[in-house]
């Protein structure tokens, strides 16, 4: 049987489980803002990324722009997209573990629609 107390328990529970769903999406759209940087060979290519993990922009050295250095090239942009979207995903994981008052996440979790604002 459920007690008016519990009653209580619960709907303090829901309106703090709303409260952190809207400062979630907060922090969502603060990072989508807010952009992380991964370059590769000494600068050469640079990604752009935002708080979401999306590539934002590309940047190519000129001189890297032949065929014979195609390979390399591929490379060098996979290395820099790589890093600019890990320092996305810590820049996240860091928001998330903030707002949740220093609660880690389990792993996975930052995969999920609700934390990548997918």
């Amino acid at each position: 049987m459920v007690g008016m107390g519990d009653l209580g328990n619960l709907a303090n529970l829901l309106k703090g489980a709303q409260e952190l769903q809207k400062k979630m999406a907060e922090v969502q759209e603060r990072l989508a803002a807010e952009t992380v940087e991964g370059s590769a060979g000494g600068g050469m290519v640079r990604i752009v990324a935002n708080g979401r993990g999306e590539v934002v922009q590309i940047e190519i050295e000129p001189s890297l722009m032949n065929a014979e250095d195609r390979e390399m090239l591929q490379d060098l942009v996979a290395a820099a997209t790589n890093q600019a979207l890990a320092r996305a995903r810590e820049q996240m994981q860091n928001e998330m573990t903030g707002l949740l008052g220093g609660l880690k996440l389990p792993p996975g979790m930052m995969n999920l629609p609700g934390f990548t604002g997918g």
